[in-house]
């Protein structure tokens, strides 16, 4: 039986010149069971830039040619209601909660569209849902009623996750899903997103140039470079010590707080 490589040792999508990084987060990792829900595999050729690979793998953008196996099966072949069933099970969080939304649609209008359009609920029984999916990602119910362009951006990301979890996925890829976030909400936005998957049992597909929120969420991680694999592995192990030039490079890169200099600076002052 050959062995199933995974869904990002597989991902090789990116032919810009730009290092990459690309992180993998599982329920059966989160929660330390020995079965995988979904784990999904991807084999097949991708044109460049990250982004599109990701939607890609949803068919925002369809492939021409390759395979994706998710849940049993090749997403690829799917058609009509059996897509439109399937596609419940995969969901995206977008990096711009704003441009993701129709500015002018109130919040509980977005969160409608999910539970009308796979028929989770009835129509006299969604306003029910909206209110348990607002709460469950930290909202007031009252905020239904506001429209998307009246709320802060950790607000409208928290909106996002709420109606990415209205179909109860088994995977959600997340694009730069916190990078135009405040450090303090990004941080707020990480601990629902562990939660999340903790309680609800996700599998993660998280992109992000971030090492900091790579270490956070991530249980795998993949460094591409120009296309490429260039290293995957254990995130801790390959952030802690990477063997790749370009994973050395990564994290030569990301900032570091020279403490000494920052007390020397401020003694000068």
């Amino acid at each position: 039986m050959r062995r199933r490589r995974s869904l990002l040792a597989r991902a090789t999508p990116t032919q810009e010149r730009c290092s990459t990084l690309i992180s993998a987060s599982t329920p059966n990792q989160c929660c330390g069971r020995q079965e995988h829900r979904g784990e999904p595999s991807i084999a097949g050729c991708f044109r460049p830039d990250q982004t599109i690979s990701s939607r890609r793998l949803l068919r925002l953008i369809e492939s021409d040619a390759g395979r994706i196996e998710f849940e049993g099966g090749d997403f690829l072949s799917l058609s009509g209601a059996a897509l439109r069933a399937r596609r419940a099970r995969l969901q995206m969080v977008f990096q711009d909660p704003l441009a993701a939304f129709n500015p002018r649609a109130t919040v509980a209008r977005v969160l409608d569209d999910p539970l009308r359009i796979h028929g989770i609920a009835t129509r006299s029984e969604r306003p029910r849902r909206i209110s348990a999916l607002l709460d469950r990602v930290g909202l007031s119910a009252d905020l239904a009623g506001r429209a998307i362009h009246e709320i802060s951006g950790g607000q409208r990301q928290r909106i996002a996750i709420a109606r990415a979890i209205a179909t109860k996925p088994s995977l959600i890829v997340l694009d730069e899903a916190v990078s135009a976030l405040d450090v303090s909400v990004r941080r707020q936005i990480l601990q629902l997103l562990l939660d999340l998957q903790r309680e609800e049992r996700i599998a993660y597909l998280f992109i992000s140039h971030d090492l900091g929120v790579i270490s956070a969420i991530a249980h795998r991680v993949v460094i591409l470079d120009a296309g490429r694999v260039a290293e995957s592995g254990n995130a801790r192990a390959v952030i802690g010590a990477p063997q790749s030039t370009i994973g050395k490079a990564l994290v030569t890169a990301a900032p570091k707080l020279n403490r000494t200099s920052t007390q020397g600076a401020a003694d000068r002052q």
